[in-house]
């Protein structure tokens, strides 16, 4: 039995398939020009190597991940946001329509909130984590908001965040033009108490968590998706053994080569 009452087996798994699939080139082998296409730090991997008491496989191997892992963070949100599109009474608006917003849910029987308060509309603004954001992006983004409550009082405004310090729902504060600002009906939500919003179901954010595991699997094997076999490790001892020079000197002239004393 599908374990979700809030969105069907056939659209999770289109949905885990779309955001595996904007993975895109991140799922492509590394070779060495790739791992330095935009010029890694070599000092910063010889403390690391030294400091961690890691093998030089480790740390190529970890560098790669990270390479990869700051551009799959996106496509994470992707799979945050995008979900809604599936479940009942929210729309995620296409690129700068309907006011830039990430999701827009309406219910016409009304929204009961947790203040006590009762709206038609909930605008809200997806973060991935509650410190993402600097000061000047914050104040932009409660300005937007402070809009929208002028333009429809009959809503409230939401920044959703993925990875929240607490499951919450609270006031959001914070500082406009070097003022302290709050408004009951602008609102910092966790992502588990924003699902419980509009699913109607308390732990469907903790649901849906649980099923996502074995979806991915099922559709990563469905998808005959290849793991990487990345090649930097074999380059840089090729490129060492034929210049006969240390490991640790490869790794150099991956950004030094051209620097006083380390040219052939």
């Amino acid at each position: 039995m599908w374990p979700l009452s809030f969105i069907s087996e056939e659209e999770f798994k289109q949905h885990v398939a779309d955001t595996i699939e904007k993975y895109g080139e991140k799922l492509e082998s590394y070779d060495i020009k790739k791992f330095n296409s935009n010029i890694i730090d070599p000092i910063k991997l010889i403390f690391d190597k030294m400091v961690y008491h890691s093998t030089w496989e480790e740390i190529v191997k970890n560098e790669i991940f990270r390479q990869r892992d700051k551009s799959n963070n996106n496509d994470i949100g992707y799979f945050h946001q995008k979900i809604f599109q599936y479940i009942a009474k929210c729309r995620v608006p296409a690129n700068g329509k309907e006011g830039g917003w990430d999701v827009i849910f309406e219910d016409q029987d009304g929204i009961q909130l947790s203040m006590g308060d009762c709206v038609h509309r909930i605008y809200v603004e997806m973060k991935n984590k509650h410190n993402t954001m600097n000061a000047p992006a914050a104040g932009k983004t409660y300005i937007k908001m402070q809009n929208q409550l002028l333009q429809d009082d009959d809503c409230v405004c939401y920044l959703v965040e993925a990875i929240a310090k607490n499951s919450q729902d609270i006031k959001w504060e914070t500082t406009v033009d070097k003022k302290k600002v709050s408004h009951k009906r602008i609102r910092r939500i966790s992502l588990d108490k924003f699902y419980a919003l509009v699913t109607g179901q308390e732990d469907a954010f903790y649901q849906m968590c649980m099923i996502l595991p074995d979806v991915i699997e099922s559709v990563v094997s469905d998808a005959y998706i290849k793991t990487p076999k990345d090649t930097v490790m074999q380059e840089l001892e090729e490129i060492a053994n034929k210049q006969g020079i240390p490991f640790f000197m490869a790794i150099y002239m991956l950004a030094f080569s051209g620097y006083n004393g380390f040219g052939c």
